[in-house]
């Protein structure tokens, strides 16, 4: 049997779970499916949360105008509805943007100083994880898809390795996807930040007109991307939008990792990869 048909699939078909991972269990994370042959990829779902995830799985429409859930992922509840989606095929590859380790994280690790050596002077330098944030829940992540036969890739595997757990950092993939020289100003909750001396509501919309770009560049390399993005909204109402276009970076640096065009940064502990831009 081959590797492919053993996973329930015809063979040179994979699929990719890109989860925008939150760092406490108090904020929902983004998630998006993802199935391809190499060369065509579509969307199967994208949500807001695991929760909302889960439940498309059982029929249940994404609400966009719900208030997301928050809490602790199941990842073997999030694999099953996967598969459900998936016809009865698994999951090859889980992209996460989130920090994690062969070992419990307690302070900055060797792949977030490469990445921002790397990246820092484009604006790209990563946040200082710690044993709070995302520290638990980072643990759990790594451990619970490393029992269901997602090992974390690192320095050390193999590039298009699979079944694994690969950590991204979208900011460094947008560079990429718009051909940029410096960070994207994308952040809602930076919004402040990029353009201090504009109204809310232009600032707000500011980063609305970067999202359209992301989403246009991701619909070039993914089909059925099923997210319409609002035209305006509060920053707490726009949030649940920017975790599942996060989501669905995450699962476009995937397609770039089963193509052989990502790079590790860090060690043999834990890695960041992007594709080179």
């Amino acid at each position: 049997m081959t590797p492919a048909a053993a996973r329930g699939r015809a063979p040179g078909m994979a699929a990719i779970l890109g989860i925008d991972a939150a760092w406490t269990a108090t904020e929902p994370s983004g998630i998006a499916l993802l199935r391809g042959d190499g060369g065509v990829w579509e969307c199967v779902v994208v949500a807001p949360s695991y929760a909302s995830f889960v439940s498309a799985a059982k029929g249940t429409a994404v609400d966009w105008s719900r208030t997301p859930t928050s809490g602790r992922p199941d990842v073997g509840e999030i694999l099953d509805a996967a598969r459900k989606m998936l016809s009865g095929a698994s999951v090859d590859l889980v992209t996460i943007d989130m920090p994690v380790a062969m070992s419990p994280i307690t302070c900055r690790r060797g792949a977030d100083d490469a990445i921002s050596r790397a990246f820092g002077g484009r604006g790209c330098a990563v946040h200082t994880p710690s044993s709070k944030r995302p520290g638990p829940i980072a643990d759990l992540l790594r451990a619970e898809f490393a029992a269901h036969g997602f090992s974390l890739a690192t320095t050390d595997t193999p590039p298009r390795s699979h079944p694994a757990l690969v950590e991204v950092f979208p900011h460094t993939a947008v560079l990429k996807l718009l051909g940029a020289s410096y960070r994207v100003p994308y952040k809602i909750a930076k919004a402040a930040k990029y353009w201090p001396s504009l109204p809310p509501v232009q600032r707000r919309t500011n980063v609305l007109t970067e999202w359209q770009k992301i989403l246009g560049a991701l619909g070039k390399v993914i089909g059925g991307v099923a997210l319409k993005l609002p035209a305006a909204g509060g920053p707490r109402a726009l949030k649940r939008y920017e975790d599942a276009l996060d989501a669905l970076v995450c699962g476009w640096v995937g397609v770039e990792y089963l193509a052989g065009r990502a790079i590790p940064y860090g060690d043999g502990t834990a890695a960041i990869w992007t594709p080179p831009c």
